[in-house]
């Protein structure tokens, strides 16, 4: 049968592939960083004490002095909500951390009243963007109590970027800035940090931003973790091996979290050759990624500043485009990622400009694939339609030669090359299709557009499995929620048609296995997302299509 001998194919070259990452491929050695460039460091002016520190700013806002920090009050810790079109962000003054962070166009669950998805929630106590001093014997900044001139608990952006700026002194005499720019229509952040030395001795300026989230769980098809852009090449950290390595050295471009769907990430807007931290709190647990920004001592009067950029969102194709700096790279769809990116493309053209449904656009990308490899399957089908011709004389010789083995597979090759068939000919041409299959496979399991988007009748979620009457009954190798997987169901039952139409193996033992593969698949399938099942089904159909063609003309 063509999808059960496609599958295995599959399942067999993914095996290869793991083995020989784990047996041939050695460990990646990375370089270790150089000594790193030293910045520029300027007197610092006189500074006057600005009046309202969220004021609307150009794309790249231009340097400027640090003002005099405002002074600590007292009282309860201020937090200030920030909105924009795409997203709420909280800011609390401890810190000057992003405490909370929820976007309006995602939710949670596809409930009627469910909750917009937040990608820092409650859970990081810390809050995320946080910067440390990673010199040695400077206080803890990530703990300190900032203070804002910013005189509202609530920011709207909406036609020009604005920002907010928050400010520490320590006793030394060190004064650190933090300043976030919020754009309208993007899931960029910006952050500038600005140091100034007003003590009376040089002190050291490294500084340390870290991205924290609870560790994600969940899909253990997909990878989820820290993940870093080092040397320009992607690093995927699992979590658990973080025990073993915790440090990654090259020169970092951007470095985060990120889960099925959805990161966080830092982009230093100056990558250099420098040092990534990990490591991983418990109770509760949390996941942290430090970047080390080097850099020189600071004499007093001297000033220092670092500016980075943040995204906090999907991870869809288009917005990580627009984000810049490569960031779309952080979207990998394993060995044939190649082939899956123009997949993915390709299915978000049909949505957008043929149909709006991305259930319908899924099944007219089958169908261009099933075009584009219609001599192949010609091929493929019109070798089984001959094999099954053969079918009644190859009994016969079994039957002959039944107790002689030798002689027997002599005359089944002598048959083979009097009629002219190659068994392996049937086979070629799917082996041919298989990285195809593969990309379209992992690209419709990952991609955050089949997440919620509904297709019709009962599927209203094309990224979890298709579930018809739900009830709290257990179902053995179903996971929850329980019910009917129709669509998984007709699935299994086109399987079963496509091996009726195929030749039987030869061994009666092996014929009953076969039988029970439709079976075996149905399973399988009973928990993947119903637009994988769907793609699958479809493709079952296609196929049945084509090699009922090929073989009533045959035959």
């Amino acid at each position: 049968m063509e999808h059960v001998r496609l599958l295995s194919a599959i399942v067999l070259t993914i095996m290869v592939f793991m083995l020989w990452e784990l047996v041939f491929v050695p460990e990646k050695q990375v370089e270790p960083p150089k000594a790193p460039e030293q910045s520029e460091t300027k007197k610092q002016p006189s500074p006057e004490k600005q009046e309202h520190v969220a004021k609307q700013v150009t794309e790249e806002p231009a340097k400027q002095d640090t003002p005099e920090p405002v002074e600590v009050s007292g009282g309860k810790i201020k937090t200030i909500s920030v909105e924009t079109d795409l997203y709420r962000a909280e800011i609390s003054e401890k810190g000057a951390a992003i405490k909370r962070f929820v976007l309006k166009q995602y939710k949670e669950d596809m409930q009627n009243d469910g909750q917009r998805k937040v990608i820092v929630p409650e859970e990081n106590r810390s809050g995320t963007a946080l910067v440390r001093f990673a010199g040695p014997g400077l206080p803890d900044a990530s703990q300190a109590l900032f203070a804002t001139d910013f005189d509202s608990k609530d920011l709207s952006v909406k036609d020009k970027a604005e920002a907010i700026s928050f400010y520490w002194r320590t006793e030394e005499g060190l004064t650190l800035e933090k300043r976030y720019t919020f754009y309208p229509g993007s899931y960029k952040v910006g952050l500038t940090v600005n140091i100034v030395n007003r003590s009376e001795g040089s002190i050291p300026s490294d500084l340390a931003l870290e991205m924290t989230n609870p560790p994600p769980k969940g899909s253990t098809f997909v990878f989820q973790g820290p993940f870093a852009y080092i040397d320009q090449d992607l690093e995927e950290i699992d979590v658990d091996d973080i025990e073993d390595k915790s440090v990654y050295s090259g020169k970092i471009r951007w470095a985060g979290i990120e889960d099925r769907y959805f990161m966080t990430a830092l982009v230093p807007a100056d990558p250099a050759k420098t040092e990534l931290h990990l490591s991983l709190d418990k109770n509760p647990e949390i996941l942290r990624v430090a970047y080390l920004q080097p850099g020189q001592s600071l004499a007093p009067g001297e000033s220092r500043q670092v500016s980075y950029d943040l995204f906090m969102g999907p991870k869809r194709m288009s917005e990580l485009k627009a984000f810049g700096h490569d960031l779309d790279r952080v979207i990998n769809f394993g060995f044939f990622d190649i082939i899956a990116r123009p997949c993915l493309w390709l299915m978000n053209q049909i949505h957008n400009h043929v149909v709006s449904n991305y259930g319908v656009a899924i099944i007219l990308l089958t169908i261009i694939f099933k075009i584009i490899f219609w001599p192949l399957g010609n091929k493929s089908y019109r070798s089984m339609a001959e094999m099954k011709r053969l079918q009644p004389m190859m009994a016969e010789l079994r039957k002959k030669y039944k107790d002689d083995k030798k002689k027997m597979n002599e005359e089944v090759m002598r048959l083979y090359k009097t009629y002219k068939v190659n068994p392996m000919s049937g086979c070629l041409p799917m082996v041919v299709q298989i990285p195809v299959f593969i990309a379209f496979y992992r690209m419709l399991y990952e991609s955050i557009e089949l997440r919620h988007a509904p297709f019709m009748l009962w599927i209203n979620d094309l990224s979890a499995p298709d579930r018809l009457f739900r009830f709290d009954i257990t179902v053995p190798f179903m996971a929850p929620p329980y019910g009917i997987p129709v669509l998984t169901v007709i699935m299994g039952a086109t399987m079963f048609l496509q091996q009726k139409l195929s030749p039987p193996p030869g061994d009666p033992s092996q014929a009953k296995m076969m039988m029970l593969m439709p079976l075996i698949f149905t399973v399988i399938f009973i928990n993947f997302p119903s637009g994988l099942v769907l793609y699958w089904l479809t493709n079952n159909v296609l196929s049945i299509a084509q090699q009922y063609h090929v073989t009533r003309k045959i035959v």
